[in-house]
């Protein structure tokens, strides 16, 4: 099978991520076709599914992936309040984040964040080594008669030193309901290894070198970074990327939410809870062409990004959902 190398090697000029920087893998391709391969039954609604934050995938677990990524239909964004609070349910599975009804164009209130930054615990700090913790549910599946739900979870910790090595340390947590009849379903109709009870041990890998590119600060670079040209949707997914891998100084958070207020079609949204339960304000862009929607969670006082989540549009669904729980400088991995 080709390697990374080889792959770009041979497209040359064509291959669309030659100017990108590829995160580390957040599950390996045994790990994905494993999980693929728990599902007993074909799962409703098949879609393509997207290579996930530090997820890179070999053209066999694509495949692989391809029969598990359905998503799960939950009640319709737009409603007053926050959505899954801490003291909820932990066995729910994701509903969309509640927000408020649309304030309008995103451009001043993204302008005025930028103007009003404070510093995030990290600034002014070194390290060797950019440390991120993060917690991401994908996919959330639903099954083919609509009705029982599951939701697989990780929580991964990542050190990686500007020269690409490190380590990353994932933890598969167990899968995630909505209510009795849906965990009795799919632990009848998922293997053993899927279903087991317990935390399974952490998953414990060293991050070889490559080559990371520094993090730009100037507009222009910025521009380029977070893909401004393919237009909000693109942004958004590169904005993900760029918080779940970079340590993101002041004077760039800044830049980056000035970059978003200049990109058409985000929308104000106002206050919300995360999944974490933690406090921020949200944007969303509805991308009618491929029936999707993201929505960006920025910490009120630093801009750190805090969440992201990805739905589709009609009928509303979780697509894939992640937090962002810690990002720091460290001068060694724990």
């Amino acid at each position: 099978m080709f390697g990374e190398e080889r792959t770009r090697t041979l497209l040359g000029p064509a291959d669309p991520a030659r100017h990108s920087t590829v995160a580390p893998p957040r599950l390996s391709a045994h790990d994905l076709i494993v999980r693929a391969e728990a599902v007993a039954e074909p799962a409703a609604h098949h879609r393509r599914a997207r290579p996930t934050r530090r997820l890179v995938l070999t053209a066999g677990a694509l495949t692989a992936a391809v029969g598990v990524a359905a998503i799960v239909q939950t009640s319709s964004p737009g409603t007053s309040g926050t959505a899954d609070p801490p003291g909820a349910d932990p066995g729910v599975v994701l509903v969309p984040v509640a927000y408020g009804s649309v304030t309008g164009d995103a451009r001043s209130e993204l302008r005025a964040l930028a103007s009003r930054l404070v510093d995030a615990e990290y600034d002014n700090r070194t390290g060797r080594y950019m440390y991120h913790h993060t917690k991401t549910w994908d996919p959330v599946m639903t099954s083919a008669d609509g009705r029982h739900h599951v939701a697989f979870a990780d929580e991964t910790k990542v050190w990686q030193a500007a020269d690409g090595t490190g380590k990353q340390v994932r933890t598969q947590l167990e899968p995630q309901y909505p209510d009795q009849e849906s965990r009795e379903y799919w632990q009848r109709n998922l293997k053993p290894r899927a279903s087991a009870s317990g935390t399974p041990a952490p998953d414990d890998m060293p991050l070889p070198p490559e080559d990371l590119a520094p993090l730009p600060s100037g507009r222009a670079q910025v521009n380029d970074l977070l893909k401004v040209r393919y237009g909000a949707g693109a942004v958004s997914k590169e904005i993900s990327t760029v918080y779940g891998r970079y340590v993101v100084p002041r004077q760039t958070r800044a830049e980056i939410l000035r970059v978003l207020a200049d990109v058409p079609g985000f929308l104000w949204r106002g206050q919300v809870t995360d999944r974490a339960g933690r406090k921020g304000v949200a944007i969303t862009f509805d991308d009618r062409e491929h029936n999707q929607q993201s929505l960006l969670i920025f910490h009120p006082n630093t801009g750190e990004l805090l969440a992201h989540e990805m739905l589709t549009l009609s009928p509303v669904r979780i697509s894939s959902y992640q937090v962002i729980l810690d990002t720091a400088w460290a001068d060694q991995p724990n």
